[in-house]
C-alpha cells in the first residue's frame, strides 16, 4: 500500500523508515555508484531530508520500504535550484504550484508494480494539494522507466550524452496520465484516493506552509 509520511513522523515508523534510507543507499551508492553520504547505519540520507519533507513510501506486507519518493515545495530550498540550476540556464524554479520531486528509490526486489504506484502516489499529491507540476532531476536510465509508467516530464535542460546525461523535467499529471499509471500499476484509482484521504483527510494542510 502507499503511506504518505512527513520527516517528522518517520520515527512512528521504524522499520519502514530504516529500510528506506538502507534501500537508498543500496540503490544510489553501491548499484549507482553516486557520490552520496551514507552515514554508519548504512543509510543515505542527505541535507533535504533535515527539512521535514514529504514522503510518499510503498509499504511492502511485512511493513518494510518497498519504494519511495520525497517531495518538496520549490518556494523553499530544492536540489533543482541549488544544485542543478545551471541545467535551466541559472533561471531558479520556484512557484507555490511546482513541487520537487527527488530520491526515486526501489528496493532491489521491488515488483514490477511498485514504480507506477509510486507515480500514481505523486499525482494524488498534486491533485490533494493543488499542484500543477513537478520538477525533477533524472538520468538516462529512468526516461525508460518514466516511458514504461505512462507520465513522462517536459525536459527543460540536459547535459552529458548517453548513459551520462542528466535533465531536468516538468511533470503534468492529468486524467488521461493517472489512467495510464493507474493501469500499469494495478491500482484503481478509488483505492488511490483512498490511501490519500487516509493520510489527510479530505483537506490536507499545506507543507510547511511553504507553498502559500
Amino acid at each position: 500500500m502507499l503511506r504518505y509520511l512527513y520527516g517528522h513522523d518517520l520515527h512512528l515508523h521504524p522499520k519502514l523508515s530504516t529500510s528506506m534510507f538502507r534501500d537508498r543507499a543500496d540503490q544510489f551508492s553501491a548499484r549507482l555508484g553516486w557520490d552520496v553520504h551514507v552515514n554508519a547505519n548504512g543509510e543515505e540520507r542527505d541535507d533535504y531530508d533535515a527539512l521535514d519533507p514529504l514522503y510518499v513510501i510503498w509499504q511492502r506486507p511485512d511493513g518494510a520500504h518497498g519504494g519511495s519518493m520525497r517531495f518538496l515545495p520549490t518556494t523553499g530550498p530544492v536540489m533543482v535550484n541549488e544544485v542543478f540550476g545551471h541545467l535551466t540556464g541559472g533561471a531558479p524554479i520556484q512557484s507555490p504550484l511546482i513541487w520537487e520531486c527527488t530520491r526515486f528509490c526501489l528496493s532491489r526486489d521491488a515488483g514490477p508494480r511498485v514504480a507506477a504506484a509510486l507515480m500514481l502516489g505523486g499525482g494524488e499529491i498534486m491533485r490533494g494539494f493543488g499542484i500543477r507540476h513537478f520538477a525533477g532531476v533524472f538520468d538516462r536510465r529512468m526516461e525508460r522507466i518514466y516511458r514504461a509508467i505512462g507520465s513522462w516530464p517536459e525536459i527543460l535542460g540536459s547535459e552529458g550524452e548517453g548513459r551520462d546525461r542528466i535533465s531536468v523535467g516538468l511533470w503534468s499529471f492529468d486524467a488521461d496520465a493517472q489512467s495510464r499509471v493507474a493501469t500499469r500499476a494495478g491500482i484503481s484509482p478509488d483505492l488511490s484516493r483512498l490511501w490519500f484521504r487516509r493520510a489527510f483527510g479530505d483537506s490536507p494542510a499545506v507543507l510547511h506552509a511553504r507553498s502559500a
